[in-house]
């Protein structure tokens, strides 16, 4: 009977990639597993699954794939010197190939023997910054507990003239094989957990760990413009890495700390500015801070509660660059309290004065209160 072309076995073009190759032999010998087909569908299930490894094993191997596109199925036929019969020659196993495609669901691929080096983990730290320092930009000393390399044992977790020794269990190779009839299940050494080596004599500085704790005093150089929620990274100066792995990276999360005076948008600062009764009816001028210094700001009469005045270039340069925003300051007219006899006196006659006037005096005031009056006449009232 002749053979499928391994490309329609896998479901897959010709000009497939081989992730996309591996990603169809794994959905395919899922469907088939062994365990999921039994009874009447068990026969027509493995029939399938080792025609799948079939095509699997040619294709994912670019010299055989390069006779198979070239010649076919003769290119690659046990006949001719490809394998034993029925395309499972090449001296390769289910279990070889099982390790292969689904390795990483099973705790890594075969066994690379040996102790492996893992990078250390990342680390963050919170840094409180007052608005001042994060726009001007500053330098501060921060203390970080961390794991590093022992130096007692280089990082080995062996008493220091001896060294780990492979592990009986699985040879070195970190990863062992269970054997269930037909199926094989790849898993992490359940003694050397994936390591490959046991320590017999630990170390006494770390006890085996190969890293101890420590506090670091870091130098961290804040750029001007950083504003909450922005990380400044420094490389390598994480936890250490196991075995002699590389250092993790230490991750300096920005948080400004709110301000009496001034609140920031991206760019902008905002601030409000208590303003008398009399300078917002007559005018005048008022001294605001910036961070940068103080300036006048002036104020024309007749001026209302929450009016916004933008001082240009007051605000903050973008750490990520771009145009200095500006300073936003709202004026909130302040109504005047414990007045004296006399001060009572003045407002009334002000009062009476300004009523005189009609309604040039308050406009705001008059429309609104024309409006309350449609409003009345339309419901009814």
């Amino acid at each position: 009977m002749s053979k499928r072309d391994y490309y329609e076995v896998l479901g897959v073009s010709k000009n497939a990639s081989e992730a996309e190759i591996k990603k169809a032999y794994r959905r395919l010998a899922m469907k088939y597993h062994p365990d999921r087909n039994t009874g009447d569908k068990a026969v027509e299930a493995e029939k399938s699954f080792k025609e799948a490894k079939a095509a699997y094993e040619i294709l994912s191997d670019a010299q055989k794939r390069a006779a198979y596109d070239q010649f076919g199925h003769a290119g690659v036929d046990p006949s001719m010197g490809a394998g034993g019969p029925g395309g499972f020659g090449g001296g390769a196993n289910f279990s070889d190939i099982f390790g292969d495609v689904f390795g990483d669901i099973f705790g890594g691929g075969r066994g690379g023997g040996g102790t492996r080096a893992n990078r250390g983990a990342d680390l963050r730290y919170n840094l409180q910054l007052s608005l001042e320092d994060a726009v001007a930009g500053t330098t501060v000393k921060i203390r970080v507990p961390t794991l590093v390399q022992c130096d007692s044992c280089g990082g080995s977790g062996a008493k220091k003239g001896t060294s780990p020794k492979t592990c009986e269990t699985c040879g070195g190779h970190g990863q062992v094989r269970m054997q269930q009839g037909f199926f094989s299940v790849q898993q992490t050494c359940p003694r050397c957990h994936g390591k490959g080596t046991v320590i017999t004599d630990p170390c006494p500085s770390c006890r085996g760990h190969g890293r101890i704790e420590e506090h670091k005093t870091l130098s961290v150089k804040v750029p001007p413009g950083v504003d909450t929620g922005d990380r400044i990274r420094l490389a390598g100066e994480g936890e250490a890495g196991e075995h002699g792995g590389p250092a993790g990276d230490l991750y300096v999360q920005v948080n400004v700390q709110p301000h009496d005076i001034f609140s920031r948008e991206d760019s902008h600062l905002f601030c409000e500015v208590p303003i008398s009764f009399t300078t917002a009816a007559l005018g005048g001028e008022l001294e605001v801070p910036t961070l940068d210094g103080k300036v006048m700001l002036k104020i024309p009469a007749g001026t209302q509660t929450g009016r916004l005045f933008r001082m240009r270039g007051k605000g903050v340069k973008p750490v990520r660059g771009g145009p200095v925003g500006d300073l936003m300051c709202r004026v909130l007219v302040e109504t005047p309290v414990k007045l004296t006899g006399e001060q009572e006196e003045l407002l009334r006659k002000l009062d009476e004065s300004m009523k005189k006037g009609g309604g040039k005096h308050s406009p705001q005031s008059t429309t609104w209160v024309d409006g309350v009056k449609k409003f009345f006449e339309g419901m009814g009232f």
